[in-house]
């Protein structure tokens, strides 16, 4: 069994007591015991916690030192009853200095001593008044009555789980974060992929912002978990406040972050995924090769001796975190408008640069009053705005056959019309029909009869791209291009994709927010009940039900909902996940869904049973259709999964499949 990579880690930022070390020692104690209640593995306190930031020149005194000291041993007997590891903050005195360091307890010993290497004496701070930096520490380790003996002491010491040893814990204090080469920059390179930084940074206006944007990027730019855990309102106000302000962040991502002020302290949970630091990192070359520009430094590694983390006990089965389960659609209006105008222009700067590099200004679309080329044509006519050209220019056919219905046909046409492109209807029923009897197929509405009017489509387009002198642009999303929902030199091909990177799920929300775009508010009316009509290729005969409704073809009763897809392709590309971990992480996801902003999804909770159904369709089609991905035309990436074979995603088209669905069973 197994826990799928993660390691739930609590930032705690406890009450205390300036200078009164008996009364810290307990509420770390009680913190602890409450946070390894919920399960933490990994507690981080904040900087200097056993007498306060802010104790001054009471650091000088004998007792202050002594009585932490007390504390500290206090804690390290304590840790004995619980599993978990203790990262505190304390003064530590040795080679005749005082030191702002990090203490790492477990089981009833303290493994390591990390002091601060970056100590400010600028503005309000002054703590080069009290404590040297780690750079002047000459000895390597340190010994103590109460503490032990032998105990390693430097900023070289990395920290390994036995119990996962892919985890390395890094530690850093505070300002050492707010240089220009943190501590963990070096680290980093040398395995450690969870940062802790024990902190005490004061409030001011606007502060909060910048140092989660600090977090934020040391954690992206490392390809790192991040732990920031800051002391609160209960240190001394003579001059500075502190806010208690805890992160816990993954490679550029927030996954819990506290409310500031609270005076009875607080603590965060949040699951680390240490196979996406590990996927990501073996995947960005650039960081491996980081390690040749690092120090020559050779780091201490410090085992964690019988380090549960988790896995013996069986899988875990609830994440403090939150697991988005419609991962390419951003969650506000602000953000989706912002992403949006990002995506389109992305899409319309691409096919301008293609139109021009060609010497073409034609644009040959295939209109069918779907979604995907909708979203190609409004890509197409902002181009043309962009390069000064003539709507005129835009070129799309309407190629009605044996399964259009009336009401996309009816909206292509409208489409046109509102936008003001050319427009051309060919029915391909006759050519279709002579084709199949030269064939001589019997006439089922099998995989010929469907995708021979695909390539007759096809067919049209590339020639009259030949007559015209344009270009024919594609509109298969990146959905259809992972399960292969397209016909071979059919849909598949064209001269230009601009939908290529774009998933399902997005493609809606697109066309939506277009449709709101001052420019295109003319062909609002129309772009609303496109996004209303029923994905359908439209590839088989539309009959008529009992209840004199229309039936027609429906995708996502055939190959499956494009909500779960588009999870699956996010997670399987993206991370790298296993399907076993996907399972998990889709059952997590969609058994308490929203429909995101609104109602453009059409369902947003299934059960493990419709989420395991699909997902061996989803990973059974994506082997199988490689093929077609291996010959798939350019297009632009515009997000971090992109199936194109030149760049994102390399594969053998013959691979076997077999060990992604045995683990599902």
């Amino acid at each position: 069994m197994e826990n799928f990579g993660y390691i739930k880690i609590a930032a705690v930022s406890p009450p205390l007591k300036v200078a009164d070390m008996e009364y810290n020692a307990e509420k770390i104690i009680e913190f602890a015991k409450k946070a390894e209640t919920n399960g933490a593995k990994i507690i981080v306190f904040p900087e200097l916690s056993t007498t306060g930031y802010t104790s001054a020149d009471l650091f000088f005194q004998r007792k202050l030192l002594e009585k932490s000291t007390e504390s500290l041993n206090k804690i390290k007997t304590f840790s004995e009853e619980i599993k978990s590891l203790i990262i505190v903050g304390a003064p530590i005195e040795t080679s005749g200095k005082l030191f702002n360091a990090a203490i790492v307890i477990c089981k009833g010993k303290i493994l390591g001593i990390v002091p601060k290497t970056y100590i400010p004496g600028y503005k309000e701070f002054y703590e080069e008044r009290w404590f040297a930096s780690a750079r002047d520490l000459t000895a390597t380790f340190f010994s103590s009555e109460l503490l032990g003996n032998d105990i390693p002491i430097s900023t070289d010491i990395l920290f390994r789980f036995s119990g996962f040893p892919e985890a390395v814990l890094g530690i850093e204090i505070c300002e050492d974060l707010w240089t220009p080469n943190p501590p963990s920059s070096y680290q980093a390179p040398h395995g450690a992929n969870i940062i802790a930084n024990l902190s005490a940074s004061n409030e001011l206006v606007g502060k909060a912002d910048y140092r989660k944007d600090l977090v934020i990027q040391q954690s992206a730019r490392i390809i790192s978990a991040y732990i920031h855990s800051s002391c609160g309102v209960n240190e001394s106000t003579t001059d500075l406040v502190f806010g208690g302000h805890a992160i816990i962040a993954e490679n550029g991502t927030i996954i819990k972050e506290s409310k500031r002020f609270e005076r009875d302290g607080e603590i965060i949970y949040g699951d680390i995924d240490i196979e996406h630091l590990l996927h990501d990192r073996a995947k960005t070359t650039s960081f491996g090769e980081s390690i040749r520009e690092s120090p020559k430094k050779d780091f201490r590694f410090i085992e964690i001796p019988n380090f549960d983390v988790g896995r013996p006990s069986g899988r875990v089965t609830s994440l403090s975190r939150h697991i988005d389960p419609y991962p390419f659609v951003p969650q506000n209006t602000l953000e989706l408008d912002k992403r949006s105008e990002e995506i389109f222009s992305i899409q319309t700067a691409g096919l301008a640069k293609r139109l021009e590099s060609a010497r073409m200004n034609k644009i040959i679309l295939g209109l069918s009053g779907g979604l995907d080329s909708t979203l190609a044509l409004l890509v197409a006519v902002k181009t043309c705005e962009l390069l000064k050209l003539s709507k005129k220019n835009i070129y799309a056919f309407t190629m009605p056959g044996f399964g259009t219905s009336k009401r996309t046909k009816s909206n292509a046409k409208k489409l046109a019309e509102a936008l003001g492109i050319t427009l051309e209807e060919i029915n391909i029923l006759k050519g279709v029909t002579v084709h199949l009897a030269e064939l001589k197929h019997k006439g089922a509405e099998d995989v010929t009869y469907q995708n021979t009017q695909a390539r007759y489509r096809t067919m049209i387009l590339m020639n009259k791209s030949n007559q015209l002198h344009g270009i024919v642009l594609g509109t298969g999303d990146l959905s259809e291009i992972a399960l292969g929902w397209c016909t071979f030199n059919g849909d598949h091909i064209s001269h230009y994709n601009v939908n290529a990177s774009i998933p399902k799920t997005l493609v809606k929300y697109l066309v939506n927010w277009v449709s709101e775009q001052k420019e295109f508010l003319g062909a609002q009316k129309v772009l609303k009940d496109i996004l209303a009509t029923p994905i359908s290729p439209e590839l088989v005969t539309v009959r008529q039900a009992r209840d004199k409704k229309t039936k027609i073809q429906e995708t996502e009763k055939l190959v499956g909902p494009y909500a779960l897809h588009d999870f699956f392709l996010y997670h399987f590309v993206r991370w790298g996940s296993s399907t076993s971990k996907i399972l998990f992480l889709a059952k997590l996801a969609f058994q308490e869904a929203k429909l995101p902003l609104g109602s453009l999804a059409s369902k947003s909770k299934f059960t493990e049973a419709e989420i395991k159904k699909w997902l061996k369709v989803f990973i059974t089609r994506f082997f199988k259709n490689q093929w077609k991905r291996s010959v798939m035309p350019d297009g632009p990436k515009v997000g971090s999964v992109s199936l194109s074979p030149r760049g994102d995603w390399r594969m053998p088209s013959d691979a076997e499949v077999k060990i992604w669905l045995k683990d599902l069973k």
